[in-house]
């Protein structure tokens, strides 16, 4: 069945990986960014200030895919309350007043990353544990979903993606945060079977927040609601290969990540 889609960040990594996806689907497209790069398919817009003009696009459709935003980890508060915080708003704002369907929310692995060095499997019911502010605008952006499928009857799944990188996606020891990082590898197949499941869920799906990773060996990101929600059935899969420097860097991070733990449970002690 033909469906009409919005993308937001369309012509970042993860957008244009989309677009190529659902255009082979045959699907109807409105693409937005900041920037068309050319492109007369894309909107130019900047979706922190509130225009009809892209707003309207945003109207009707099956389904709005929020990918626009600030994608460093390591961004200031400054840029992420205008990209992350002010966007996310008016992007959800825009879909349920233009009556879309459903927004499918980027959020990421960053929500839960205080948990890196902790013991357990990571499902998406766990406590959240954002370490920077890249993360907990992330854990907002799902908070908000759920608002507004609450108070408005707006369908929200959330992602909390994995690692997927630009260009070629090839997993391997090159990747960034070693095990922690490797782990957590996303393929664009999978990232595109992803997506459109989330397209195309059923109704009944008003509120949930998914991990998107590929089927990896020994991944501690649990896939069960993943799968059980709409349906995905991932066929990539990268068991990690360390090396001395990563074991090394992963102890240093490990060491760090103790000593902050200290330092907040000693601020809360004192607070109390």
């Amino acid at each position: 069945m033909t469906k009409t889609v919005a993308i937001t960040g369309a012509t970042g990594n993860i957008g244009a990986k989309l677009r190529g996806h659902f255009e082979r689907l045959g699907w109807r497209l409105r693409l937005l960014d900041l920037t068309d790069g050319g492109d007369p398919a894309v909107l130019a817009s900047d979706l922190t200030v509130w225009d009809e003009r892209w707003a309207s696009q945003l109207a009707g459709v099956d389904a709005v895919i929020l990918l626009a935003g600030e994608p460093s980890p390591a961004a200031s508060w400054q840029r992420i309350t205008r990209l992350n915080i002010d966007l996310t708003l008016n992007v959800y704002e825009a879909a349920a007043r233009g009556g879309a369907k459903r927004v499918i929310f980027a959020s990421s692995n960053w929500t839960m990353a205080g948990h890196r060095f902790d013991a357990g499997d990571l499902p998406t019911d766990r406590d959240p544990y954002p370490v920077n502010p890249y993360g907990a605008s992330k854990l907002f952006g799902e908070r908000l979903g759920r608002s507004y499928s609450e108070r408005w009857g707006l369908s929200a799944i959330c992602f909390r993606i994995g690692y997927c990188q630009r260009g070629e996606n090839l997993p391997g020891p090159h990747m960034g945060w070693g095990e922690w990082g490797q782990a957590m590898w996303l393929s664009d197949r999978d990232l595109a079977q992803g997506f459109e499941k989330a397209v195309t869920a059923p109704d009944s799906v008003r509120f949930a927040v998914l991990n998107l990773m590929s089927a990896n060996p020994g991944m501690r990101w649990d896939l069960d609601a993943t799968r059980r929600v709409i349906g995905y059935a991932p066929q990539d899969g990268h068991a990690p290969v360390l090396t001395s420097e990563h074991r090394a860097g992963a102890e240093c991070a490990r060491e760090t990540r103790v000593t902050i733990t200290a330092a907040e449970n000693l601020l809360n002690q004192m607070r109390a």
